[in-house]
């Protein structure tokens, strides 16, 4: 079992950065590949950034390449994604995930956490 806790989110101008923290408790962070993803108002939620369980190789949405890092610190058991020269179509819920492919794909396997709210304002 792997708890997740979301932070960092908040109201950002357009061009503005942000960076989310996810902490995570329970057992054996370290081997998973963890991930963002997001969810906007009346839209599924969708894949933004993966890293593996080593922070060796990174995968990122083509909406957010160039503009996101994902990065995670092991001997903190966190994750985090610095993000940068944020837009108002970035505004959504970002969810911290655990046990993803570098795909970006989720399973019944994979932990969530409760999610923090990003608000890019124009």
């Amino acid at each position: 079992q792997v708890q997740l806790v979301e932070s960092g989110g908040g109201l950002v101008q357009a061009g503005g950065s942000l960076r989310l923290s996810c902490a995570a408790s329970g057992r054996s962070f370290s081997s998973y590949n963890m991930g963002w993803f997001r969810q906007a108002p009346g839209k599924e939620r969708e894949f933004v950034a993966a890293i593996t369980w080593n922070g060796v190789r990174t995968n990122y949405a083509d909406s957010v390449k160039g503009r996101f890092t994902i990065s995670r610190d092991n001997a903190k058991n966190t994750v985090y994604l610095q993000m940068s020269s944020l837009r108002p179509e970035d505004t959504a819920v970002y969810y911290c995930a655990a046990g993803l492919t570098m795909a970006g794909i989720s399973s019944a396997l994979t932990y969530w956490g409760q999610g923090t709210q990003v608000t890019v304002s124009s």
